[in-house]
């Protein structure tokens, strides 16, 4: 009994810093973007994404490096993914006007590179199984995951950058620039990054704990402790920008958190430990869930460019699948994760 009142203390404890951290980090980058004038969705797709996603990255690193448990890394990514796509932007139109309004910029451009990122990872994952196979058992694919594979997505993420990049030079000739105390804003900054590594530990070492307590596979509690934790910054941000009445930056978070987590998160787990080993059969059956709910959302995004309140709640009871399938992994109802 008391080992788990630890281990939720940690999960509360955990949460707590990486909300607040996330809060803080978000609230300096944009500060810091508007005095280097950034444009709204440069803010929302790099910025305030790369700040509220810090929590996945500390995540994968420390789970990879102390615990050497990269799968909790690849749960906390994937259920932060499925969390951001599909409660994040229902909870926004909720909390705002009842509805979310989207544009042309971020449906054909932050969209589909998200889709082009989800492809690269699991062609990254695959060649992985191929070219460096692991031999364990009948029912698993395994594969070394070596530093040039982790290259693959990251350079991918290069030129995500490269673009918004572009984008920013034509938007900074126009832009009114905000003075802000950049010195101030550089130290919270680095203050909130040192509270969210901190609440990266608890979270990770929450879930190996969950997972040696009740023997089940540290990947699921990924999913679930690691992952709801680490995606409040998010959720966070994006409402907060969607009750001003700034829908562009709300869903450029969304798109860009998503975007850092799968092509930077994930391999610079790899890349601090030199080689991980990832599982195939593990990783399709949630990548698979997380492309249909992608496309559920962009389809359901792309009517009218606006996302409803009835749609919110389709994109809502599509998470609550999720939560059911997972309690049915973990009871051994299902069994598509070996």
């Amino acid at each position: 009994m008391l080992d788990v009142l630890l281990l939720v203390v940690f999960t509360v404890a955990g949460t707590a810093l990486a909300w607040k951290g996330g809060d803080y980090l978000v609230s300096a980058s944009e500060r810091l973007g508007g005095h280097y004038g950034l444009p709204p969705v440069v803010q929302g797709a790099v910025i305030a994404a790369v700040g509220s996603s810090f929590p996945e990255l500390s995540s994968t690193v420390i789970a990879t490096l102390r615990y050497d448990a990269f799968e909790i890394g690849v749960g906390a990514v994937i259920g932060s993914a499925v969390y951001n796509i599909l409660v994040i932007p229902s909870v926004s139109a909720l909390a705002g006007e009842g509805r979310l309004a989207s544009n042309r910029d971020l449906v054909y451009k932050e969209a589909q590179f998200y889709l082009l990122s989800l492809a690269v990872l699991l062609l990254a994952f695959t060649l992985a199984v191929l070219y460096y196979p692991v031999e364990t058992t009948a029912e698993s694919l395994d594969g070394r995951l070596t530093w040039f594979l982790a290259l693959l997505p990251m350079a991918l993420y290069g030129l995500y950058v490269f673009i918004q990049y572009h984008d920013s030079v034509d938007y900074r000739r126009t832009a009114v620039r905000k003075r802000v105390d950049v010195r101030r804003q550089w130290a919270i900054l680095a203050g909130a990054l040192v509270a969210i590594l901190v609440g990266a530990e608890f979270l990770v070492r929450a879930a190996v704990g969950f997972g040696e307590l009740f023997d089940t596979s540290a990947f699921l509690w990924g999913l679930t402790v690691v992952a709801a934790g680490t995606s409040i910054p998010d959720t966070f941000v994006s409402v907060a920008a969607a009750r001003v009445g700034n829908a562009s930056v709300s869903l450029a978070n969304v798109f860009g958190s998503n975007v850092f987590a799968l092509l930077v998160a994930l391999p610079a787990g790899v890349l601090v430990a030199g080689t991980v080993t990832v599982d195939l059969a593990t990783v399709v059956p949630m990548m698979t869930f997380l492309v249909f709910a992608s496309v559920a959302f962009f389809a359901i995004l792309r009517t009218d460019m606006l996302l409803t309140t009835r749609e919110s709640y389709v994109l809502l009871f599509l998470y609550l699948v999720f939560i059911l399938w997972l309690v049915a992994e973990s009871t051994g109802v299902t069994g598509f994760l070996p």
